[in-house]
């Protein structure tokens, strides 16, 4: 009975989440709350959620002030030379502005958030693509395939739900995956490589001067699976559109600050003007910029991420005091520390908010014993010979998984009962954890997942023509990161 009525609960709530009927938060909380009473043990449901919420307050803890430290370092101006040089260095090569996008997005990623991601990446470079005539399903193929390898980190999501989930520590997740997940970001890399010595057979090169001169507006962009009008629904990166005042205003609420700059002085030399304002980027005007504090930024996000990977401090700790260390050193008036915990405030609710709901799901599933009778039947339709390989099995289901439903979930309603039956054959709940990685790369042109929607909005390009040409280079992706750590024994 527990077995049907955990499948059941599961079920629910995928349904109800994937059909949009219920947010996330509220299908963890009452779905539970009402197979909890379905299942006679509503007298124990406080225990239950309390015990969740003590084992999840670390990893709430960390994704908050993860958010808060790199949402500040971007309003402080820590990437802007990062973008200029990426776009310096792009030109007016195909090749160079495709490899650059996947620099820029997987750069830009480090702050966790995939709508910041793609508002920086796609503000920097849409108006290189549009003046080029690129395929613009590149650049969101591309931006979004990147995004998903680095989505891994520990405060991207991912990690700390399977985190969550399983009850583990989010840095012995991660950190042995960071090989694996590195061969994947190199495989993004070179597809960038490859797709942009395509993008430069197909236009050929062109210098500044004859970029500079060519009208963005009103091209068609071929898609390599259909092609997109643009210029025509507002916006195309040139001086004076609605699209690019909405692009600015977009960014700047993302707390980024994003923008580009367009607006060109005829009698001023145009490869200046390139580097200057065409292919600017990051809006160098923004008041929260401290450049006089930059090496002190990069010092410390430096120092920051070393003592993660040697694991001298937990995470959460780590982060809590690298927020407020930057809080502090680069907004000392207490108005503008409120001012840039309010911009980032959303992201931080949200989040966290997810992981003290999820304490109600998994408490409910662990403390009812419905996890447990779930992966006894599992584990009873598992082959045998299949048994000791379920860290592999668990990626390769990861992939259409985390594609056809939320990481939500796949992490908080499936995950738990691969890793139940994965330990009855000996396979450690670390292994499932971090093969269960392995689709992230995919997982981020998924149809659920809300940032992608942002991802092709500001690029004006069709999802449908989006997901055919995103999903097969996706999947080869994830299919690195999965074989990776199989061949460095990580799972």
């Amino acid at each position: 009975m527990l077995t049907i009525l955990g499948f059941a609960m599961i079920a629910t709530f995928l349904v109800l989440i994937m059909t949009k009927k219920m947010s996330p938060i509220a299908a963890l909380v009452l779905i539970p709350a009402l197979f909890c009473v379905a299942v006679g043990q509503g007298a124990q449901l406080g225990d239950y959620v309390i015990e969740g919420v003590g084992n999840l307050a670390p990893t709430a803890a960390m994704l908050m002030f993860a958010i808060v430290y790199f949402g500040v370092m971007i309003d402080v101006g820590l990437f802007d030379p990062i973008v200029r040089g990426i776009l310096k260095f792009c030109r007016a090569d195909p090749m160079r502005i495709v490899v650059g996008t996947a620099v820029l997005a997987a750069i830009v990623s480090l702050d966790g958030d995939g709508s910041t991601t793609f508002m920086i990446t796609v503000s920097a470079m849409y108006p290189l693509y549009k003046r080029l005539k690129m395929s613009l399903v590149v650049m969101t193929g591309v931006a979004a395939t990147a995004n998903g390898v680095m989505n891994t980190l520990p405060w991207g999501g991912p990690t700390a739900r399977a985190a969550t989930a399983l009850k583990l520590d989010a840095s012995e997740i991660f950190v042995p995956m960071i090989p694996a997940l590195a061969m994947g970001l190199l495989a993004v890399f070179v597809l960038a490589y490859v797709l942009g010595l395509r993008e430069r057979k197909r236009l050929g090169m062109l210098t500044l001067d004859e970029a500079l001169a060519r009208e963005p507006e009103q091209e068609t962009v071929s898609t390599g699976a259909g092609s997109t009008r643009g210029g025509s629904t507002g916006g195309t990166g040139t001086a004076g559109t609605g699209g690019e005042d909405r692009l600015r205003k977009d960014a700047s609420a993302s707390g980024g600050g994003t923008g580009t700059g367009t607006d060109a002085d005829p009698a001023a030399d145009p490869a200046d003007e390139a580097d200057d304002d065409e292919f600017q980027g990051l809006d160098p005007n923004r008041s929260t910029l401290r450049p006089k504090l930059y090496w002190f930024n990069a010092g410390l996000t430096a120092a920051l991420l070393t003592a993660m990977i040697m694991e001298l401090m937990p995470i959460p700790v780590l982060f809590l005091l690298g927020a407020a260390l930057a809080l502090t050193v680069n907004f000392p008036h207490m108005p503008d520390q409120r001012a840039r915990i309010a911009a980032h405030a959303d992201n931080v609710l949200n989040v966290s908010g997810m992981v003290f709901a999820a304490a109600v799901f998994t408490g409910v599933l662990t403390g009812t014993g419905m996890v447990e009778n779930m992966a006894d039947w599992v584990v009873g339709a598992v082959p045998d010979a299949m048994g000791p390989h379920m860290a592999i099995v668990t990626g390769l289901l990861s992939l259409p998984l985390t594609y056809f439903m939320s990481n939500d979930g796949f992490y908080f309603g499936v995950l738990p009962v691969l890793a139940e039956a994965g330990a009855a054959h000996g396979v450690s709940p670390l292994e499932i954890a971090r093969a269960s990685l392995a689709g992230q790369a995919l997982h981020m042109s998924s149809p659920l997942v809300p940032a992608v929607y942002v991802l092709v909005g500001m690029a004006k390009v069709e999802f449908g023509d989006h997901t055919r040409f995103t999903v097969k280079w996706a999947v080869l992706t994830s299919l690195v990161v999965l074989g990776a750590g199989i061949l460095f024994g990580i799972m």
